[in-house]
């Protein structure tokens, strides 16, 4: 899996939140690998460059997870939204993100199937 693909940056810190047992543990490894340095909690109390975040149907409130998502996160940086693909539990519709995005100040930017089974959501943020 190449992370570049998915717009990551070399020496950039990568915020992962909603982490369960069932995430890509693939695409981690390779953002990991492609950044340089391992991804960080939500407790990291410094600014990041990204963040990807892992959200189910049935996690909460996806316009609140949003916004707390963007806690951290420096101008300008992107927040990658990986939900489980169409017939997946837990699958969120494209309908759900794109009513939730605009209210939490974000702007979809792309969508792409990655693996076998989540579906990534590029979501930028404007400048604050």
């Amino acid at each position: 899996m190449d992370a570049g693909k998915l717009g990551f940056v070399p020496d950039s810190v990568i915020q992962e939140l909603g982490w369960d047992e069932d995430v890509d543990e693939d695409l981690r490894a390779a953002i990991e690998a492609h950044t340089g340095h391992e991804l960080v909690d939500g407790d990291v109390g410094d600014v990041v460059d990204g963040v990807i975040y892992w959200w189910r149907d049935g996690d909460g409130d996806l316009t609140d997870a949003l916004v707390d998502a963007l806690q951290d996160l420096d101008d300008g940086g992107f927040v990658w939204l990986l939900t489980p693909k169409v017939g997946r539990e837990g699958h969120v519709t494209g309908a759900d993100i794109g009513e939730a995005a605009p209210i939490a100040g974000l702007s979809i930017t792309t969508t792409a199937a990655i693996g076998d089974d989540w579906v990534v959501t590029k979501l930028s943020t404007h400048k604050r």
